[in-house]
């Protein structure tokens, strides 16, 4: 059983701990300077001290959910080595915690136990949430007084019930690990590779608590997550979300991170909603979801540049010669390597070389085939088309 902490607890959120406000330099018109407070670090609830980003059980939003706004530079010096990694964790940071958010407001103790979920789900959701509020104040913390630290945006997420909450939940975490694993060989400073490692293991409690309790699986995805070398294409995805237009126009561009620095946006792959199954041994179709970024595959009378889906399971990569002529009046299919078990996550990517080695030699971004537990992408499909 979950204790109750006292109700004195609850008003903690937005009392700072400290009321020395670090100086700004040039903050822009429009801006109240109430964020800038946050520039030190000692200000509000600290990450591992506090409670609040454990056990707050309202409905309001968190420290620092509640304060908004881009927390501008207060040193004129070179930024950080790692600045622009950890805006970017910055930016899907605000929208992991405005997704957990969206859900305790939206929805009740009662509506999950209607839905047949156990009791305490929405007890954990509104934990999750309080941890990423507390992600949000490291991410921060992390980010050099030099470098601007992001503000939210806007978020719309497809889902329209509880169910198609949890299923939305369930994949975000799942494929976070996925980030989580690959971000880490981008790091220059060590320091910043044992803060994503400590990040990647709450994300795994939070993965394993909804395998386990919301869908009655079993939360071992294998003897290794998936290891896929591209993280910032994996968080690219996630930009699907954000309301265009609705991000201050202070906030870095969304990846930015210098492995992204001038390259074109690739083309978004999903595994067709036709496809027979997304496990081992099944026949995919592939889908590239935006009109208007779709993918150029060479060809000419003489030559046909051969093209590959390239595989990404646990730290196997698997790659497999696919058809790409007469595309797209011809759709392009491919088997899941029969040799992977089914476990976790499998990623592909299409890739004009095996193995896809660099970036230069993607052809799309990636796609997540859910492994375990199977057809969640049904139920976000079925409350998408409500």
């Amino acid at each position: 059983m979950i204790s109750h902490r006292p109700a004195l607890l609850c008003c903690l959120l937005l009392v700072p701990f400290a009321v020395d406000a670090a100086p700004q330099i040039g903050l822009p018109r429009g801006y109240s300077g109430e964020a800038q407070k946050l520039a030190n670090s000692t200000y509000g609830p600290i990450p591992g001290e506090s409670n609040v980003y454990n056990y707050y059980w309202g409905t309001d939003r968190p420290f620092p959910g509640n304060i908004t706004d881009p927390i501008f530079p207060t040193e004129k010096s070179p930024p950080g080595a790692d600045d622009g990694l950890w805006q970017d964790l910055l930016a899907a940071g605000w929208l992991m915690f405005e997704f957990y958010q969206q859900g305790v407001e939206r929805f009740t103790e009662r509506d999950f136990v209607k839905a047949d979920m156990p009791k305490h789900t929405y007890r954990r959701i509104q934990e999750i949430r309080n941890n990423a509020a507390g992600h949000i104040r490291i991410f921060q913390n992390q980010i050099s007084p030099s470098s601007i630290k992001p503000g939210p945006c806007k978020y719309s997420f497809p889902f329209k019930d509880p169910v198609s909450f949890l299923a939305l939940l369930t994949i975000l975490e799942i494929s976070s690990m996925t980030f989580l694993t690959g971000l880490a060989q981008q790091p220059f400073i060590s320091a910043s590779r044992s803060a994503l490692v400590a990040i990647a293991e709450v994300e795994a409690r939070h993965e394993a608590w909804a395998l386990m309790d919301l869908w009655d699986e079993d939360p071992f995805g294998g003897p290794s997550d998936t290891l896929f070398p591209y993280a910032n294409e994996i968080l690219e995805s996630t930009a699907t979300f954000i309301v265009s237009g609705s991000c201050p126009k202070e906030n870095p561009k969304f990846p930015q991170h210098h492995s992204l620095q001038g390259k074109k946006k690739l083309p978004p792959l999903a595994a067709a909603k036709d496809s027979e199954s997304l496990i081992p041994g099944s026949i995919i179709t592939f889908e590239f979801l935006d009109p208007k970024n779709q993918p150029s595959f060479l060809a000419s009378r003489r030559v046909t540049t051969q093209y590959y889906a390239v595989f990404f399971h646990g730290t196997l990569t698997v790659s497999i010669p696919i058809e790409t002529a007469g595309w797209p009046e011809k759709r392009i299919r491919v088997m899941v390597p029969e040799s992977f078990e089914t476990k976790g996550v499998v990623v592909v990517v299409i890739a004009g070389s095996p193995g896809a080695e660099t970036r230069e030699s993607l052809v799309t971004g990636p796609a997540i085939l859910l492994q375990q537990p199977r057809g969640l992408e049904q139920v976000l499909w079925h409350a998408g088309k409500e």
